[in-house]
């Protein structure tokens, strides 16, 4: 196989050359985006030096980084390190202008939580497709903990303006699983007077849990209910060491099983259990993968990621496990595209309002390599074929969309150009490098 990385300015295309061939080496993906933000933002709310290695370096975590040093916090980058001297839970200050979080749900929603703490004026906004996303879901339960927030559409969407303080603690149940969701209160709960309950529909990523635990926070949970009684303070600042992220794993991890004589090792993969729902999937589908040198590290579980060429069959995707793989399911529609027989995803209306809706982006491109899928209002129907067309696309500006679409390529016939495929910066800058040197 031949792939070629060919960039046209202002606007990147991809150009993949295809037609199934060995993909074979070892790589470690760069860091946990979702743990990445968390390090940031509970670094700067902690006393003292907290020191990350393995840090996520793109687009959707810079915009963290850039908030919280807009809010008076010293962070110090260099490379996949960080060096952070957070000023305690107040110790913020408040920013002379309005905070940019990019392309990032996640820097929104999560910022909105610890702001909504404050004692002073903020505002937050993103680009135009973090405007498209909803962030009343966030908004309702802080303003019932007594946060003022104003936004356009009756405060459904960014731009948002936030006055906060004298925060008070509730009982709520979130109406969709969503991680970034319950940080944004856990983190509100910090500074609430009294026991916030948070109560999930669906086990979402504990991430935020297990850092606020390894900070010295106190949490209680058990099942689907968690507890958090304020005000608290994390302790001193920590030794971070961030796992490689399973998202971007989730792509290689594909690419290996759907071409032929393949064999990729993933290195210090996060194999946090509210995450591992894309192995689960893959595992059920026929794919041979295994884990190797399990181990914890900064008390999170990290291990190896062994996948070979596998012959992969449908499955029925839905319910419990939609919450532990809702980023991957672009990749794992990669998967079924390939596989034999009718696979079934449902449950996934999350999908919508990510950084794009998935669901319609991944049928009309997909469509257009010549899978047969039918779109459902909360999930897709794929029909498995031996092969598929290369053809040209467009990522529509996500990045799990153009990493997605570039896998399917490998395998597909001919030539594939995906455009606006500079978006995948914002978790994974070297992937098409990476993905070229696999060639054999």
């Amino acid at each position: 196989m031949n792939l070629e990385m060919v960039i046209f300015s202002p606007v990147s295309t991809e150009s993949i050359h295809g037609g199934g061939a060995k993909l074979r080496g070892e790589l470690t993906p760069p860091g946990d985006k979702s743990i990445s933000h968390r390090a940031i933002i509970l670094g700067s709310i902690a006393e003292g030096l907290t020191t990350v290695t393995g840090f996520l370096p793109a687009g959707d975590t810079l915009s963290s980084a850039d908030a919280m040093m807009m809010l008076g916090i010293p962070i110090k980058i260099d490379e996949d390190t960080l060096k952070i001297r957070g000023k305690g839970t107040y110790g913020l200050v408040e920013p002379e202008n309005t905070i940019d979080a990019g392309n990032s749900g996640t820097t929104a929603r999560l910022l909105t939580g610890i702001l909504s703490a404050q004692n002073f004026f903020s505002s937050i906004t993103g680009d135009q497709y973090l405007r498209a996303r909803p962030m009343e879901r966030v908004v309702i339960p802080l303003s019932l903990m007594g946060a003022r927030i104003w936004g356009r559409d009756n405060g459904k969407k960014l731009p948002l303006a936030i006055l906060g303080g004298n925060l008070k603690a509730i009982s709520y149940t979130l109406p969709v699983a969503s991680a970034q969701v319950k940080s944004a209160i856990l983190l509100a709960a910090l500074y609430a007077e009294g026991e916030t309950e948070i109560i999930e529909p669906e086990p979402t990523r504990d991430h935020t849990e297990r850092m606020l635990s390894y900070f010295g926070v106190r949490i209680e949970k058990d099942d689907s209910r968690i507890k958090v009684r304020g005000p608290q303070k994390l302790e001193s600042g920590r030794t971070l060491s961030i796992p490689a992220d399973i998202s971007s794993a989730s792509f290689f991890i594909v690419a290996s099983l759907i071409n032929p004589n393949s064999e990729i090792l993933i290195k210090r993969v996060g194999l946090n259990p509210s995450r591992t729902g894309v192995l689960e999937i893959l595992k059920e589908m026929g794919g041979d993968i295994k884990i190797l040198n399990k181990r914890e590290e900064s008390g999170e579980d990290i291990g190896d990621i062994l996948a070979k060429s596998s012959k992969l069959k449908a499955v029925e995707i839905a319910g419990r496990i939609i919450p532990k793989t809702i980023d991957e399911l672009p990749i794992i529609a990669v998967a079924a595209c390939y596989a034999e027989g009718e696979t079934v995803i449902k449950d996934a209306k999350e999908l919508r309002v990510k950084e794009t809706d998935r669901i319609k982006a991944v049928s009309i491109e997909l469509r257009k390599f010549g899978a047969e899928i039918d779109e459902l209002d909360d999930g897709m129907i794929i029909r498995g074929r031996e092969t598929l067309k290369g053809t040209e696309c467009s990522s529509w500006g996500d990045h799990r969309i153009a990493m997605a679409l570039a896998v399917a390529a490998t395998r597909a016939k001919g030539r594939t150009e995906i455009k606006d495929a500079e978006c995948v910066s914002v978790s994974f800058p070297r992937f098409f490098n990476i993905l070229k040197t696999l060639r054999t």
